[in-house]
């Protein structure tokens, strides 16, 4: 048991990985959302949640100060080995306590909201952090797009959910859908059939009912191989999708995978 927690939070599905290749498809979903921004980005910029870096890697060029924060150890070891040059900070959030008020440019903050137990403390904390005009990038998943209960998430939203939570913080909030083309698609469709295969064994509606830390293992360990076996199945599929097969688009609606928003302060 000790080992299968150990390897839980260290190769996590919810940790999207470049290296392993079942999560190739999330992996590319989630450096979309980084080249988006890739050329907007400079100044003073802290990262929440960047994980071994990747995203990190892709928007640092032309930022003079770089903060990085993520409470898990092996992120913060990988991070510190990539990035001299960047202040890595082992810590939940929030607060932001070695943040000065008022002192970033950018704040990133991709796929880690729905992981925040106060999400409205957690806005307010990176609006007190932000200079006047700065700007929040974020992005989180579409629960409207959701399968299955994820355990490792206090919450999802729907668009108007968010957009209310945002401008109750932030001056100018605007929200638009990453969606999938047809080959990406048609990953997501599959694994949805897996994933409904699967619940129908839940006699007992176990999913919906259990405490969220009695269904982490359990979501984990499907979860994994769920995700090879579809690479087993569909290797071509898998193997072929790119970030290309990511698209941003103005509206959202139902077959938004996630929200990308741009806030400013």
């Amino acid at each position: 048991m000790a080992l299968l927690i150990k390897y839980m939070f260290f190769f996590s599905t919810e940790v999207t990985s470049s290296k392993i290749s079942s999560d190739s498809p999330l992996y590319q979903r989630t450096k979309k959302a980084y080249e988006l921004i890739k050329n907007d980005v400079f100044g003073s910029l802290l990262e929440i949640g960047p994980g071994e870096g990747y995203g990190l890697n892709l928007i640092k060029e032309k930022c003079t100060d770089i903060y990085a924060i993520d409470k898990a150890n092996y992120a913060v070891k990988e991070l510190t080995s990539k990035f001299p040059e960047a202040t890595i900070i082992k810590q939940k959030v929030p607060p932001l306590p070695q943040i000065k008020n008022e002192s970033l440019d950018f704040v990133i903050c991709f796929q880690v909201i729905e992981h925040i137990r106060n999400d409205l403390n957690f806005l307010k904390e990176i609006h007190k952090k932000l200079k006047p005009g700065g700007t929040l990038f974020l992005t989180t998943p579409n629960i409207e797009q959701s399968v299955a209960r994820n355990p490792w998430h206090y919450r999802e939203y729907k668009h108007k959910e968010l957009e209310k939570l945002l401008n109750s913080i932030f001056n100018s909030v605007i929200i638009k859908g990453i969606k999938g083309n047809e080959l990406s698609t048609k990953y997501y469709t599959e694994n949805k059939k897996r994933v409904q295969k699967i619940l129908k064994w839940d006699f007992l509606r176990l999913e919906k009912k259990l405490p969220s830390l009695l269904l982490k293992i359990p979501y984990e360990v499907l979860n994994r191989i769920n995700r090879k076996k579809l690479l087993n199945n569909h290797k071509d599929l898998v193997h072929k999708i790119s970030s290309k097969d990511y698209i941003l688009t103005d509206k959202c609606d139902s077959n938004s995978l996630d929200f990308f928003c741009i806030i400013q302060k």
